[in-house]
């Protein structure tokens, strides 16, 4: 079920079929919108402690490195190798580049674009990511290194990710010719205290991972 938007660079819904839709041209941002009330126990563990977890190379060498490390959490290994593969069939891809981590700080303040091909995030507890509607971006300010004031034109029509919503984002590398890639930032949560845990997934066959 596709949910009504009238935003042009975004497809959103309550499936992860969705997330293929990231193909068409004519978007760079798509939107899984999921509950995720099941793993609350397990994402409250891992936030007790500080998790990080990096990983890059094939697929089934990332799903070991997983399933080691999450042996005792097996709601969130289910959930982390089934989005896993669900970003295998997305991007037709052999490489990736995991990252699961408890984050504290603002790790991407400025708006930016990301020098990849596709990226898969889910925030798992805390703020999601932010993102801008294409005509909502001055891209002169964007690529002269603007801040964030000129970059955005109406700081009012910011846009985020809600927790355990799964998105997948188009990059500066995406291959097909007149492609925007979709103009991002990390939620600020520095200065208020709040943790976040974060799951993103880069592929890129061009990428040098160290595998």
């Amino acid at each position: 079920m596709i949910l009504e938007t009238d935003i042009t660079n975004l497809v959103m819904g309550n499936c992860s079929s969705q997330l293929h839709q990231i193909h068409h041209s004519e978007l760079n941002i798509a939107i899984y919108e999921r509950p995720i009330y099941h793993l609350k126990e397990e994402i409250e563990s891992l936030l007790s402690e500080f998790t990080e977890i990096r990983k890059s190379g094939e697929f089934e060498l990332i799903q070991k490195t997983l399933r080691k490390a999450l042996g005792q959490f097996p709601l969130i290994l289910n959930d982390i190798c089934s989005l896993l593969e669900l970003f295998k069939e997305i991007t037709q891809g052999e490489y990736f580049k995991l990252l699961l981590a408890t984050v504290n700080t603002n790790m991407c303040r400025r708006f930016h674009t990301d020098l990849n091909d596709l990226r898969l995030l889910c925030t798992y507890s805390g703020p999601g990511t932010l993102w801008l509607e294409d005509d909502n971006v001055d891209r002169l300010a964007l690529n002269n290194g603007g801040n964030n004031e000129s970059i955005v034109i109406d700081k009012n029509r910011i846009k985020h990710a809600e927790t355990g919503h799964v998105v997948v984002l188009k990059g500066a590398l995406y291959g097909k010719v007149g492609t925007r890639a979709i103009v991002h930032r990390s939620p600020t949560i520095e200065e208020s205290g709040e943790s976040r845990l974060l799951l993103r997934i880069d592929s890129d066959q061009f990428l040098n991972f160290d595998r």
